[in-house]
Formats: structure tokens, C-alpha cells, sequence
């Protein structure tokens, strides 16, 4: 018996997908009609995190942050029995994966974090990736019985915290994402384009591909060879800024990237690779 604490969108669509594979699943959530919205699809309904833990197999817990998964936790433990296992899907500070981890282990009870990229289709749909560190005894104890979870169990080695730290890393990748394209849908609305017409720029300049190695460019830290330096990347910032003046449309993102420019030319790097604006965190302090 699989046990899910926290049926939200992703939670619930782990307990689907059990019990599509034919497992028998207990599911408890805070606010009780989403478990019980489960019930249709053969899950069994807790009235509390003890009783649906108590004799079950694995714990999954998909809740919102660390204080969530805390206060679960607590409130299952009356129903752990010695050895329980407990999964972690909740996107978690790294202290708090390292800290859990350590602390149940002295209760007796095995928790491991496996933090998700996934839509709660993915979950659905046992798609998407899953993302897994630590003990490496824990591991291979563990992978066999997430990998039919998930598209991709990427194992991350014996640091407790990555999964914690490359889930982290990744949602900020995407915000960074998001961000850019909320800059681009507002100076294009600036200059009188239309989101699709936005759009269609992919069909010709599509970056994606060139990510690894422009991350590398970064991290090379070769500053001295530009490919495009400061001064002709902060002139076409000030370019886009300008066409946005008076226009009533805001960029958010631009603003703070070109007072960084703007610090790091005062400091006589105008000639630099643009990608100098990363020095203090790629080179050691």
C-alpha cells in the first residue's frame, strides 16, 4: 500500500497513475474534498496523515513548501512504523532536505527528497523528470520503486541536498525565462507588434539550442576574446529602453540587467565580453 500526503495537482496525479498500475493507495490531503475527489479512482481516504501512513509500504509527500512538509510530518509520525519510507517531491530549501533527512533517520524513518520537473499531466502520466541524491544505499534502495514514477530519475550523487539545489537551479532558469519573455511581449507591445507576430521571431532566431554552450561561454570566463562586447550589448539596451519611453509599457527585467552593465563598464570592462557581467560568481572570491 502506496500512501500520498497532499493531493494537490501533482499529488493527485501520482495517485492516479498508482492506481492505474494497480496499486493500492491511501491518500489524505488538508483540505479533505481533494482526497476525497480520489476516491472514484479506487483510492482508499484518511481522515489524518497518521492513519493514512500507518502499514503502508512508502509515504509520498507533494505539499507546498518546508514548513508544510514539516507539520505533515509531524502529524503522520504516530503512524510510522521502524524503517518507514518516506518520499519527498516538495520543491524544499537545501537545509531543510539536509535537515529532515537527518532528523528522521535518528527516528528510525528513511526520507528522501525527489523533487519533480513536472506539469501534474506528468504526474499523470508517469512523464517528466524526477530528480534523486543522497545516501547512496538509500538510492538504490529507492530508484527502482520511483523510476516507474517518472520519464527520468536523474541521480544526482551522494550530496543530500542537490536534489533540493538542481530543482532550485531549474525553476530559476525558468523565471529567468519567463522574465525575458515578459520584457519581450513589452517592448514589442511598445513598438506595435503583436504577440504572435513576437512569436514568430522563434521561427527564424530559436536559442534554445545554443544554451549549453552559451552557459559554457559564461563559465569560460575568456573575457578578453568578446564575441559581443559590453559597451555595443549595453548601447542596444539603452536602444530598448528608449522605445519603451513614453509608451506606458514597462520592461522589468532589462532595467536591473543594464545597471549591472552599467557597473561593471564603470569598472573599465567595456571592451569585455559581455558575459564579463558574470565574474563574481564564476571566478573565486
Amino acid at each position: 500500500m502506496i500512501t500520498i500526503l497532499g493531493t494537490g495537482l501533482l499529488g493527485s496525479g501520482f495517485a492516479r497513475a498508482l492506481r492505474r498500475r494497480g496499486e493500492t493507495v491511501r491518500a489524505w490531503n488538508r483540505t479533505s474534498e481533494k482526497a476525497r475527489a480520489l476516491a472514484e479512482f479506487g483510492a482508499a481516504i484518511a481522515s489524518d496523515p497518521a492513519e493514512a501512513v500507518r502499514g503502508a509500504d512508502r509515504t509520498h509527500i507533494v505539499v507546498s513548501d518546508d514548513d508544510a512538509v514539516d507539520s505533515v510530518l509531524a502529524a503522520a509520525a504516530p503512524g510510522f512504523g521502524s524503517g518507514a519510507l518516506v518520499v519527498d517531491h516538495t520543491t524544499t530549501s537545501t537545509a531543510g532536505a539536509r535537515e529532515r533527512t537527518a532528523k528522521w533517520r535518528k527516528r528510525g524513518v528513511v526520507y528522501q527528497h525527489a523533487p519533480v520537473f513536472m506539469a501534474p499531466q506528468n504526474a499523470a502520466d508517469s512523464t517528466g523528470v524526477m530528480l534523486i541524491s543522497g545516501d547512496r544505499a538509500v538510492v538504490a534502495r529507492m530508484s527502482p520503486l520511483l523510476a516507474p514514477m517518472t520519464g527520468k530519475l536523474v541521480d544526482l550523487g551522494e550530496r543530500v541536498d542537490a536534489a533540493a539545489a538542481f530543482k532550485l537551479l531549474g525553476n530559476l532558469f525558468l523565471m529567468s525565462m519567463t522574465a525575458g519573455f515578459r520584457d519581450m511581449l513589452a517592448l514589442g507591445k511598445a513598438m506595435k507588434l503583436s504577440p504572435a507576430e513576437i512569436g514568430t521571431s522563434f521561427d527564424h532566431f530559436n536559442p534554445g539550442t545554443a544554451i549549453p554552450a552559451r552557459f559554457k561561454r559564461v563559465t569560460d570566463a575568456d573575457y578578453g576574446h568578446p564575441s559581443w562586447e559590453l559597451a555595443m550589448a549595453r548601447k542596444d539596451a539603452r536602444l530598448m529602453l528608449a522605445e519603451t519611453e513614453g509608451s506606458g509599457v514597462a520592461l522589468s527585467m532589462l532595467p536591473a540587467f543594464a545597471a549591472l552593465m552599467d557597473r561593471f563598464m564603470a569598472e573599465g570592462e567595456q571592451h569585455a565580453d559581455w558575459t564579463v557581467v558574470a565574474r563574481d560568481v564564476v571566478r573565486p572570491s
